[in-house]
């Protein structure tokens, strides 16, 4: 591998373990301080577009209950330092198993060594990428009018990758994203939640007869499906449209982190958020206008409801978004995008899509 340059993170993670080190010899009690992650601890500013942090931090200080943790912390960032300078990675599965070595610090399960993971990310004021640390899942995929300019790893020369060439398949987004370059006449991005519904744009060449850019989600999109958008929609000032089920899931969870970000990444929210993002559908006025087939909403879809409306900074922000949710929550139903099917396989084609994009100042803030 090749020797990396220092960076900001590795300077960051050296000034921490110093600082435990020098307040050890000072026989004291060392500390690691992170913002807390939650919505308590976000405020929405609609002219920067995202969850910005509030003032609030945790403390993990070393105590005889605490020590694993803290060595855990500590074990981890040291093995960040190593991937930085060696310009290497590790994926977060990968990062768990390394643990197996510790002895008394090794994770037992996974989900402790993501949370202690997305401490140290806070704690540093960083992206997990910038640390090392890449996740499992594939970026996202990509079909129509954009071309992506990558870089030839071996030789450091430009690759332009067509995305309008893909023959059945699409481009797959990778994990880093930053130094991509993009070219592109098309008139939208359409980030669509279910593959499933991508596939059939992509097979029927939607991306053709509206000009745009398609981008499958895959559910919650990842943190570099998210980049690559934000970066894109920046970089050519596009806007970006995003299609999902209507339900409290697909605006709570899929739309407002997508939009806004979330509490668990305030930290990060302004590099990874797309504040140019408008709601295309579905909403809950579809339902009615197309006459959509539904399912009876949960006991958690309405407690999900109950909670944005409440807690929610985003929601509380938009009129509109609470007139839709509260309407949601009268009509007592959900529906999803495939229920458009309803009236054709290739309606959503043919007359949802065109009819919504022709009125993109209605769409859902």
């Amino acid at each position: 591998m090749k020797k990396a340059k220092k960076s900001l993170a590795a300077t960051k993670i050296n000034e921490i373990a110093k600082l435990v080190y020098s307040t050890i010899l000072k026989k004291k009690q060392p500390e690691l301080s992170m913002p807390l992650r939650s919505l308590t601890n976000v405020q929405y500013d609609p002219k920067k577009g995202y969850f910005e942090l509030l003032g609030k931090f945790k403390e993990r200080t070393l105590t005889a209950t605490t020590i694993k943790t803290f060595a855990q912390s500590l074990r981890l960032m040291n093995l960040s330092k190593e991937l930085i300078e060696k310009d290497d990675i590790a994926t977060k599965r990968e990062a768990y198993y390394v643990s197996k070595n510790w002895a008394d610090a090794r994770f037992k399960e996974q989900v402790e060594s993501d949370t202690v993971m997305d401490d140290i990310e806070a704690m540093l004021m960083v992206n997990r990428e910038q640390i090392g640390f890449i996740p499992e899942e594939k970026g996202g995929d990509v079909a129509g009018k954009l071309v992506v300019v990558d870089k030839d790893p071996d030789t450091g020369k430009d690759i332009k990758i067509d995305c309008t060439k893909m023959g059945s398949g699409a481009y797959s987004v990778p994990s880093k994203v930053e130094d991509l370059k993009f070219e592109t006449n098309a008139k939208f991005i359409l980030a669509i939640e279910t593959a499933g519904m991508f596939q059939r744009l992509v097979k029927h060449n939607y991306w053709k007869k509206a000009n745009c850019i398609l981008v499958s989600m895959g559910g919650v999109p990842t943190r570099a499906c998210r980049r690559f958008i934000r970066r894109l929609s920046d970089d050519k000032k596009l806007p970006v449209y995003v299609f999902v089920d209507n339900d409290p899931y697909g605006i709570g969870n899929i739309y407002r982190t997508f939009k806004v970000g979330s509490g668990n990444a305030a930290h990060i929210n302004e590099y990874f958020c797309v504040p140019r993002a408008r709601f295309l559908g579905v909403t809950p006025q579809d339902v009615i206008d197309y006459k959509l087939p539904t399912h009876p909403l949960k006991e958690v879809d309405f407690k999900k409801i109950k909670d944005m409306l409440k807690n929610d900074p985003f929601i509380k922000h938009h009129k509109e978004w609470q007139k839709a949710l509260k309407q949601m929550q009268q009509m007592k139903v959900r529906s999803e995008q495939q229920a458009l099917a309803k009236w054709g396989l290739n309606f959503v084609i043919e007359k949802y899509l065109p009819e919504k994009i022709r009125n993109p100042k209605k769409f859902l803030p």
